[in-house]
């Protein structure tokens, strides 16, 4: 069965095509329009051994907080096609990740019912160039509420709010290949209730 899912999302603000396959190698293109999420999705790729390609157009003269949005709705759907029916992945995922003077924390599982628990503090009005690092929270809400994903995200300590981001990127690529990696020990779904 082919892991794979292509997702169009066009709205008046943004045009987006996103082609995940989780069954991998992390080979990657990724081109959203927005430099900092460009190298964000990269590391998930990367770390979670997933090949993606990532198009993206959005109205960034205004601001990046749609386009950000619209990758994490985007995203989410392509994650959830994917998955199909779950049958045989291992559903939890958890990942620590140290990224020089950062560590963070990625726990999370494919139950079908979003949550975002977001305990990251940032700086207040601090920008990457020009992203907001607000943006991240905005991005994994709707990555949680498009999968059906219970995302749960620790930003245990950090100085460089780059180092910050990057650590919760890569330990939640790391945390999504662990989630989606099918047990061979896995009759159907993995619940008591035969159904995700």
């Amino acid at each position: 069965m082919a892991r794979k899912a292509t997702i169009v999302r066009k709205t008046k603000e943004t045009d987006i095509t996103i082609s995940l396959n989780l069954d991998g190698t992390g080979v990657y293109s990724i081109k959203t329009g927005v430099p900092f999420m460009d190298h964000m999705f990269s590391a998930v790729a990367k770390h979670g051994f997933f090949d993606l390609t990532i198009k993206a157009k959005g109205d960034t003269e205004i601001d990046d907080h749609h386009t950000v949005e619209d990758l994490g709705i985007a995203f989410g759907q392509a994650l959830k096609k994917a998955l199909g029916d779950s049958k045989g992945i291992r559903r939890y995922g958890e990942a620590t990740v140290p990224m020089d003077e950062t560590l963070a924390q990625i726990v999370l599982d494919l139950s079908g019912r979003p949550f975002l628990v977001y305990h990251v503090d940032l700086p207040k009005k601090y920008k990457l160039k020009e992203f907001d690092p607000g943006l991240g929270e905005d991005f994994f809400q709707s990555v949680a509420n498009h999968a059906g994903m219970n995302l749960h995200i620790n930003l245990f300590y950090g100085r460089d709010v780059h180092h910050m981001l990057e650590g919760i990127f890569k330990a939640f690529g790391r945390a999504l290949d662990q989630a989606t990696t099918i047990d061979p020990r896995i009759k159907g779904v993995l619940s008591t209730k035969g159904k995700i």
